[in-house]
C-alpha cells in the first residue's frame, strides 16, 4: 500500500546472536542462584589456576572443613569451602550444575533449592569429618588427619541430584533412584573414604528432604519429554525443507 513504511518480517529480525543471547538470558534468570554459584566459582577457579601452588595450598587449606577449623571457626569454613572446585575443571561443574541444580531451582524455586543444597553440604560434611574423628580415636587413623583438606560443592551437588528424583514421574522415578544410589554406593565400596562416605550421606539427606518439595508444581515425564522434543525437530525440519521447496 502506498505511503506504508513496514519492512518485511524477514528484515526485522534480529541476528542470530542476539536472539541466542536474549534465548540464554531469559533462561539464566529463572535460575539466577545457580549461575551465580557458577560465576563466583568460575572466579575462585582462576584464582587458584593463577598463583604459585605454595600459595595455592595456603588458600585452600583456610577455606578446609577439617576437624580443626569446624572446632574454631564452623560457620565461615562452611560457608567458603562451598566456592571453591575440588577435582574436575569448570566446564565439567558447569554442565553438572545445568543437568541438576538449575532443574532444581527452576522447580523448587531459589530458597527452598538453596536450603536442600546447604542441608546436604553441612549435614554430609558433620557426618564425614565425624567419621573421620572416629577414625582417629580408634587408632585407624593418624592424628593429623584433622587437618586434612575437605572442600569443593559435591556434596550440595549430591543432596540435589538426590531431591530431583521427586520431580520425575513414576515408575522412571525409580529407575532414576536406583541408578543415583548405585553411583554414589559404588564410590563408597570402591574408595571406602570419609569423601565417599560424605557423599552418599548428601545423597541419602536429599532425599529426606522430601518435606521441602511437597507442594511444588509438575512432573517430568523423560520419555515424553524425549518424544516432544523429537517431534519438535520433525516439525521444525519440515518447516525448513518446504520454505526451501517454495
Amino acid at each position: 500500500m502506498a505511503g506504508s513504511t513496514s519492512e518485511p518480517t524477514g528484515a526485522r529480525r534480529r541476528p542470530w546472536w542476539a536472539r541466542a543471547g536474549r534465548a540464554a538470558w531469559d533462561y539464566a534468570r529463572r535460575a539466577p542462584g545457580s549461575y551465580t554459584w557458577l560465576a563466583i566459582l568460575l572466579i575462585t577457579t582462576q584464582v587458584i589456576r593463577h598463583v604459585d601452588p605454595v600459595t595455592a595450598d595456603r588458600i585452600l587449606e583456610r577455606r578446609s572443613t577439617n576437624l580443626h577449623h569446624l572446632q574454631v571457626s564452623p560457620v565461615r569454613v562452611l560457608l567458603t569451602s562451598a566456592l571453591w572446585i575440588a577435582g574436575g575443571g569448570w566446564l565439567v561443574y558447569f554442565v553438572l550444575y545445568n543437568l541438576f541444580h538449575v532443574p532444581a531451582e527452576r522447580w523448587l524455586g531459589t530458597l527452598r533449592w538453596i536450603s536442600v543444597a546447604v542441608i546436604a553440604h553441612v549435614g554430609a560434611t558433620y557426618l564425614s569429618e565425624g567419621l573421620l574423628g572416629w577414625a582417629i580415636h580408634r587408632g585407624l587413623a593418624p592424628p593429623k588427619a584433622v587437618y586434612t583438606l575437605d572442600y569443593g560443592v559435591s556434596y550440595a551437588l549430591a543432596g540435589v541430584v538426590a531431591v530431583l528424583t521427586y520431580l520425575i514421574t513414576r515408575p522412571w522415578r525409580y529407575l532414576y533412584l536406583a541408578g543415583v544410589l548405585a553411583v554414589y554406593g559404588l564410590g563408597v565400596v570402591q574408595s571406602r573414604d570419609y569423601t565417599s562416605v560424605g557423599h552418599f550421606s548428601a545423597v541419602l539427606i536429599g532425599l529426606a528432604c522430601y518435606p521441602i518439595t511437597r507442594g511444588r508444581p509438575g512432573a517430568f515425564d523423560p520419555v515424553a519429554a524425549a518424544r516432544a522434543a523429537w517431534q519438535r525437530v520433525r516439525v521444525r525440519a519440515r518447516s525448513r525443507a518446504g520454505s526451501r521447496t517454495w
